[in-house]
């Protein structure tokens, strides 16, 4: 793998729709727009693919029972999905050259190991899978914040030989402390996991910036050690300040750091890319013009 061929994602979704004045609010998140204003979520795609994004994801991610409630999960959710991977697509072949990945979420809610629930997650994953199958050109499992649901995905997927991607999220604890998920796994114990079970990337997201260059560097000797060099390292940050260990994403409109403006997040961008990172974007709060910048200066 060669770390100089950078790919640039895109940035938060939710954050965007609404600032697009598009329909939010909680529980549904980012998927109300997806149900009242789909065109909206187009604008977003095509305002990253503008700014330089090779990956823009689809929103699905807040397609779940903890979002959208169990009812509506069971009448529309795979017409939501199919929705999602159907916008996402469209913009990708307007643009040309930019690729689309399909947000397999935490199945159970942001940030919360404690309510993961193995026996569910066929259940609830594989409308989703089955709804995104023909828009996507690669599988995001994204803000994992344990090691078993990434695997379960991972078993669930078909045979189409589109790589599969995992994000992490990872504790906001103060940098130098060794890097955890937020259930308290290592970091090191995740990728050896991941890489063991032939993920093609492991990358870093929904966490603040400060955390993630130590989870990478982790990464890169964990997978140097096992000879998987060919899996890639990514990371996309949140502009959150720092989340308790109670805290569960997406309950409300987090406040929003002053500090990470667009040429403030390249700065850590380029650390992460120092750190062994080929696939950079960004979270929550982290808009178009961060995009922008990162795509401008990195490539």
């Amino acid at each position: 793998m060669d770390t100089k061929d950078l790919w640039v994602l895109d940035g938060g979704m939710g954050r965007e729709l609404a600032r697009r004045g598009a329909p939010f609010r909680q529980p549904e998140w980012s998927a109300l727009a997806l149900m009242e204003a789909p065109e909206t979520v187009r604008e977003v795609h095509q305002a990253y693919a503008a700014s330089g994004a090779r990956v823009i994801t689809t929103n699905s991610y807040a397609l779940v029972p903890f979002h959208i409630g169990a009812e509506r999960f069971a009448a529309e959710g795979e017409r939501l999905a199919a929705l999602a991977g159907q916008l996402a697509r469209e913009v990708a072949d307007e643009q040309g050259a930019v690729q689309v990945a399909g947000s397999l979420p935490p199945l159970f809610g942001s940030y919360r190991a404690d309510l993961y629930q193995a026996e569910r997650v066929s259940e609830l994953a594989t409308p989703l899978i089955r709804a995104l199958s023909p828009h996507v050109d690669l599988w995001l499992a994204e803000t994992m914040s344990l090691i078993a649901e990434p695997l379960a995905l991972k078993a669930l997927l078909p045979g189409d030989g589109k790589p599969f991607w995992v994000s992490f999220t990872l504790e906001d604890e103060a940098p130098g402390s060794e890097p955890t998920l937020r259930s308290g796994e290592r970091v090191a114990d995740a990728v050896t996991a991941l890489a063991s079970a032939g993920v093609d990337a492991i990358l870093f997201n929904c966490c603040q910036p400060e955390v993630i260059e130590g989870a990478l560097k982790v990464a890169s000797a964990v997978l140097q050690a096992h000879g998987r060099t060919d899996v890639r390292l990514g990371a996309y940050a949140n502009a959150f300040p720092p989340q308790p260990k109670e805290a569960t994403a997406n309950d409300c409109l987090d406040e929003i750091r002053g500090d990470l403006g667009p040429l403030d997040y390249l700065g850590w961008a380029e650390r992460w890319r120092g750190a062994g990172a080929s696939l950079i974007g960004g979270c929550c709060g982290i808009g178009p013009e961060h995009i922008e910048a990162l795509a401008s200066r990195l490539r």
